[in-house]
């Protein structure tokens, strides 16, 4: 079975030998053997941890046969779980729902971004625009490194499955083991199996994110502030006093115009 296969190609991959296996995953040798011998079928409990283990889709697991992959698919797979195990909610005519995870929730959402309950407990937002053919969330961004996007503002992105399908230059939201969650420009550098992280504002300078420490990626579709961009330069400072005084004038000067 390709399942069978595959645990043995991942074993291997990463210089395990059985008992090291075995031992990460709380169980005996012999029945790690009895799988990659295809004389037992791991349950979906096991293949769920095994699927987290090595960063990979229980799809993929499951239904492809990994030594077959192109070394650009698969490394391309790693950095996230799948959709097929990403938590969502829906709503009562079964559509999904868009989850805002506001600051405050942050670190929670880095424990809990696979928990279902977790994400249960999240605020919903209902944005009609958005297509239903993809999954989206929203999340609540902080600091002044996007400036001239607002801090508080709130992103909505579109969940990424691989890194393959990053494009450069592009906004994305990050959900990272290090980092907390952060909104950058995006870069994948594939051969040394990293991001780099671009502020818009370029007083901070750009930095790396090892693929393995990224959990998810969204793709920034839109977002939402209260918060209007500050406009500065010489001359461009009005005051309220001001400002009346010329609509007065211009006023007047409509009525004189009116009367000639």
């Amino acid at each position: 079975m390709i399942v069978n296969k595959n645990l043995k190609f991942l074993r291997t991959r990463q210089g395990m030998t059985q008992k090291q296996f075995a031992d990460r995953l709380g169980l005996k040798q012999s029945v790690i053997g009895s799988y990659e011998e295809e004389r037992a079928t791991p349950p979906l409990a096991c293949l769920l941890e095994i699927s987290e283990m090595f960063r990979l889709s229980l799809d993929a697991l499951t239904r492809q046969d990994l030594s077959k992959i192109p070394e650009k698919e698969w490394k391309a797979q790693q950095f996230s779980k799948g959709k097929d195990v990403l938590s969502i909610t829906v709503d009562r005519e079964g559509n999904e729902n868009v989850e805002l995870v506001s600051q405050k929730a942050s670190a929670g959402y880095l424990n809990g971004y696979a928990d279902p309950d977790f994400i249960a407990e999240l605020p919903k937002i209902n944005l009609p625009v958005l297509p239903r053919s993809a999954t989206y969330r929203a999340f609540e961004i902080k600091g002044d490194s996007m400036l001239p996007i607002q801090p508080g503002s709130i992103i909505f992105g579109e969940y990424v499955e691989n890194a393959s399908s990053i494009k450069n230059g592009k906004l994305y939201i990050l959900v990272t083991r290090d980092e907390g969650i952060v909104f950058k420009r995006v870069f994948y550098i594939e051969k040394e199996e990293k991001f780099l992280l671009v502020s818009d504002n370029r007083q901070y300078d750009p930095y790396t994110a090892d693929i393995d420490d990224v959990l998810e990626i969204w793709s920034a579709k839109g977002f939402f502030t209260t918060k209007f961009p500050v406009v500065e330069g010489e001359g461009l400072s009005v005051s309220m006093d001001h400002l009346a005084m010329t609509v007065v004038s211009l006023q007047s000067e409509i009525q004189r115009l009116k009367k000639k």
